[in-house]
């Protein structure tokens, strides 16, 4: 590791049920000399804190798979419960609309848990601006068609 750099490690948890990973962040000490010598500091490069989000292109809209994502996180920052999953993402005129699968209320044995669908819909940026639970059931449930 180069003088000035610390290695901060942190586990992050998949909600596919699969391993944790390791997640390495490397910061790098910048001289005043280096500031001063020309070099300008770009946003990457600055001292506030990231929200772990990329922050989305004004204008366009975020792709179905960053849409998935930003259902999933702002859904979990506003329950407090982690999504199970996505079950469903479709474009709208206004942005996003996502189906999102999130246990309710934990069980044993765990066919008996309690689900909720809540459907949420995002701007063209990607940003939560309404949702509501459209459905309650039990793990074990199968849908009839």
């Amino acid at each position: 590791m180069a003088t000035g750099e610390e290695d901060e490690t942190e586990r992050v948890r998949r909600p596919s049920g699969k391993k944790t990973a390791k997640k390495t962040v490397k910061k790098t000490a910048r001289s005043a000399s280096s500031v001063g010598a020309g070099h300008r500091e770009s946003e990457s490069d600055s001292e506030e804190p990231r929200t772990g989000r990329e922050e989305p292109r004004t204008g366009r809209r975020v792709s179905a798979p960053r849409a998935m994502r930003y259902a999933a996180d702002q859904l979990k920052e506003l329950l407090g419960r982690a999504p199970e999953s996505v079950s469903a993402v479709q474009p709208t005129e206004d942005g996003w609309q996502a189906d999102v699968e999130v246990l309710e209320l934990e069980r044993v044995p765990g066919t008996t848990s309690v689900m909720a669908t809540y459907r949420v819909m995002l701007d063209k940026e990607g940003e939560l601006v309404a949702y509501e639970r459209t459905r309650r059931y039990t793990r074990g449930q199968i849908d009839r068609r």
